[in-house]
């Protein structure tokens, strides 16, 4: 039987798929669940998993092309399934099915915060044989390798096969090298395929200086840009660039600003910073999570703010989903706290710390990045002090916590004090909402913001 296998739908809002790497070649085994091709969108990479057990016969669509969820892009021979077939005498059928029917698995990719992989000892081979033997050997590690692994890998001549992998069934991920390369050039063996490695006498690599100059004509990555280069546009960032500038083009931006004496909210939240950190298991409480319960009691008082616009009309969304935007060394990721109306504030700092986690491992699923209705920015965790962000598509506003300072402030009784200031930026849709219903808003999360502290329950 041949199992006809389509581009998934990874999202919601995608409509589109790049096949990053076959994981497979035709003629090769695959069992069911297993990944067989990675897939990549402005969003997300995923392994796409097999529905059925067999053989890949053909690939329908090359690496790096990119094309319309549902698409065929393979072809499974099932081989349980035809010899049951053949069995009772019966003609193999033909059979469509999408590979997003089984749950993919997330990628691994890029990030600068994980923790590191284990190394395991690279044993040299004979000095006179040992730079065939592992130009040979890399080749074929970098082959079984997905493309940002194999990029990085050259980047910073690594030998994967030196590595311990920390991915699925012990696929070595990009953070595996990029942690390896952190540790130093005793951490691995130099990478003969993209530098030509010369190998002394001893038969180990001669490395060239850690902090050498990049080679005239090298290549940049948006995690190491190197001046005077071009950074190829991979896929995400191409997409990310598309959807900022439509929604700058769609949706008709204003703006907003007001100030916020979050004094008692700073006292509260230092005061449960250490019983919430041992309740946790080391968890940490940030403002984050005080603030988005500011932000979800102020949408429910002013429910336009939680809509986006139709063709048909505004579309006032029921459930409260706010996306936290999260600024990685190469990519920028929306993952969303589900009904976040619903939680406590300590369920709020849970939810958000374990997705703040799992988009610097780059760990993120699809569900975890879709059905967003309105975004929180942290910004002032980079020292920002006031901003303007783009929206989300499908949105009406996104709403940032900027940093908060100590400055001398007048009070009601006009003395003059030292308070914990901190401004708060909206940014909405003018198709959606007016100014009188944002800066009601505005106005509400400030009063609420003020309001929490110094005591209080999580």
């Amino acid at each position: 039987m041949a199992t006809t296998i389509t581009m998934p739908q990874l999202g919601e809002t995608v409509t589109e798929g790049t096949v990053a790497q076959w994981l497979k070649k035709p003629g090769e085994s695959v069992e069911k669940y297993e990944a067989f091709v990675e897939v990549s969108t402005d969003k997300v990479n995923a392994e796409v998993p097999a529905p059925v057990t067999g053989t890949l016969r053909e690939v329908l669509v090359k690496e790096g092309e990119t094309v319309a969820t549902g698409t065929p892009i393979a072809i499974i021979d099932e081989v349980g399934a035809a010899t049951q077939s053949n069995a009772h005498g019966t003609e193999p059928t033909q059979q469509v099915a999408n590979a997003a029917a089984a749950p993919p698995k997330p990628s691994n990719g890029s990030t600068a915060h994980a923790a590191p992989a284990p190394q395991a000892a690279h044993t040299a081979p004979t000095p006179a044989r040992h730079a065939e033997l592992d130009i040979a050997g890399l080749e074929a590690a970098l082959r079984m390798a997905s493309p940002a692994v194999r990029k990085l890998a050259r980047e910073h001549r690594i030998d994967i096969r030196a590595l311990q992998g920390s991915g699925a069934n012990g696929r070595v991920t990009a953070q595996d090298v990029l942690t390896a390369a952190q540790m130093g050039p005793a951490a691995a063996v130099g990478q003969a395929i993209a530098i030509g490695t010369n190998f002394g006498a001893t038969g180990a690599p001669v490395m060239p200086p850690t902090h050498a100059k990049p080679p005239a004509g090298g290549t940049s990555t948006y995690g190491e840009p190197i001046p005077g280069t071009t950074i190829p546009l991979n896929q995400a960032r191409r997409i990310i660039a598309q959807r900022m500038v439509e929604s700058k083009h769609t949706a008709p931006h204003a703006w907003s600003m007001v100030e916020v004496d979050v004094t008692n909210l700073w006292k509260w939240r230092q005061r449960e910073k250490d019983k919430f950190d041992h309740e946790t298991g080391g968890l940490k409480l940030t403002m984050l999570p005080f603030f988005i319960r500011a932000v979800v009691e102020s949408l429910a008082a002013f429910p336009l703010m939680n809509a986006r616009f139709t063709d048909e009309g505004i579309y006032v969304n029921k459930d409260v989903n706010i996306g936290i935007a999260i600024g990685l060394a190469t990519n920028l990721v929306v993952p969303v706290v589900k009904h976040a109306d619903q939680l406590s504030i300590k369920g709020l700092a849970v939810a958000s710390a374990q997705l703040i986690d799992k988009a610097r491992r780059n760990k993120l699923g699809v569900d975890d990045l879709a059905g967003g209705t309105f975004t929180v920015n942290n910004n002032g965790s980079n020292g920002s002090i006031a901003s303007a962000p783009i929206i989300n598509g499908g949105q009406a506003g996104i709403v940032t916590m900027e940093a908060m300072v100590k400055r001398p402030v007048v009070t009601a009784d006009d003395a003059i004090a030292i308070r914990s200031m901190m401004n708060v930026c909206l940014s909405l849709d003018h198709r959606v909402v007016d100014g009188y219903v944002a800066s009601g808003f505005l106005a509400d999360l400030k009063r609420r913001l003020e309001a929490m502290g110094p005591t209080g329950v999580l």
